[in-house]
């Protein structure tokens, strides 16, 4: 049988579609994604699921999803953002529809009654990925946005915070992404020329800019819009990050802005690595396991920063399954709970 696991993101939507066998083996994974900015189209998000699903939807059984498009500025509070998304995926699909929450796969039923459980859990999912990588170790999933860093113990998440709030408090939820966090957020100054240079406080400049210029991600990794709405060649990268000093390329050379990038780039990592940090310390933990986009630019290098041991999460899963790995998640939490209503 196949069950879909959706991770509703406020810039991506992830899908992955696990085949299992009668004795909930998986026989096979299909993942996919698209980009759709819920803060300006979140109308389209039904028909963004249906497209998704569309090569498997005769053969699905179930469809699992998380979310984290309910902090999408498009709603004036988390609740009604959880409400109006599990709508949409309700009016989308005539199929048994669970949700992850913090304790586990909830009915519609249960949505409506206590929508925060929903908010931004999607960390809930990927967890025990980690877990059956190993019982105890703290999973960093670096994605497009943002960055969770969530300590698993005897083979469950223990993560002080529950909400997003909470874990930006425990050093469980870091704002820095692969693609789309503002270059202005991490640095205030850059090497440039063999002196420091300020920069502008202005959205010139996005990571995936840094980090398809030092061939850290691929161009077609680059799903995110661009700040100036122009391409995603080295060559706007180049320019995009010229201008967040002040320059342009007749100004600056491509070592120049390199330089700039490499550095932006090193304090990316210093600002994962510092929560990193006051996780495993707090927790007593050593062993790291490390997922998403970012899964070996950032996290990998955060925690080998720190001397800490780590392994990747494609030694199970494909990297292009890693990237969209709450979604898989979602789909094995779904697959389980299933199982769980037909025993009852």
């Amino acid at each position: 049988m196949k069950v879909a696991g959706f991770d509703i993101g406020g810039a991506n939507t992830d899908l992955a579609v696990v085949e299992f066998d009668e004795l909930g083996n998986i026989l096979d994974i299909r993942t996919d994604f698209r980009y759709l900015p819920m803060w300006l189209k979140k109308e389209e998000l039904s028909q963004t699921l249906i497209d998704l699903l569309c090569p498997d939807m005769d053969e699905i059984v179930a469809v699992g999803v998380c979310m984290t498009a309910e902090l999408a500025d498009s709603y004036q509070n988390k609740s009604e953002g959880v409400l109006d998304i599990s709508g949409m995926v309700m009016e989308s699909f005539n199929l048994p529809v669970g949700f992850v929450g913090l304790n586990g796969v909830i009915d519609y039923e249960g949505v409506k009654n206590s929508p925060l459980d929903l908010a931004a859990a999607n960390w809930i999912a990927t967890a025990p990925l980690a877990a059956y990588m190993s019982p105890d170790c703290v999973l960093i999933d670096t994605g497009s946005t943002t960055t969770d860093i969530i300590p698993i113990k005897n083979g469950k998440e223990s993560a002080m915070g529950r909400s997003d709030l909470e874990r930006l408090a425990t050093g469980e939820l870091v704002y820095t992404g692969t693609l789309r966090t503002n270059v202005a957020t991490i640095v205030d100054k850059v090497p440039l020329k063999a002196e420091w240079v300020r920069v502008a406080s202005e959205l010139f400049a996005q990571t995936a800019d840094v980090h398809l210029a030092l061939g850290n991600i691929a161009s077609e990794d680059y799903t995110s819009q661009t700040p100036d709405g122009c391409g995603t060649s080295l060559n706007d990268c180049l320019l995009r990050l010229s201008r967040v000093v002040c320059g342009d390329l007749d100004l600056l050379s491509h070592e120049d802005i390199l330089e700039m990038a490499q550095f932006i780039y090193k304090k990316q990592v210093a600002q994962v690595a510092e929560a990193l940090k006051e996780v495993t310390d707090r927790e007593n933990l050593e062993l790291v396991v490390t997922t998403g986009l970012g899964m070996n630019t950032i996290g990998f290098k955060a925690a080998e920063l720190l001397g800490l041991e780590v392994k990747t999460m494609d030694e199970i899963l494909t990297r292009q399954d890693c990237v969209v790995a709450p979604a898989v998640g979602t789909a094995l939490l779904m697959e389980n709970y299933l199982r769980e209503q037909f025993n009852k």
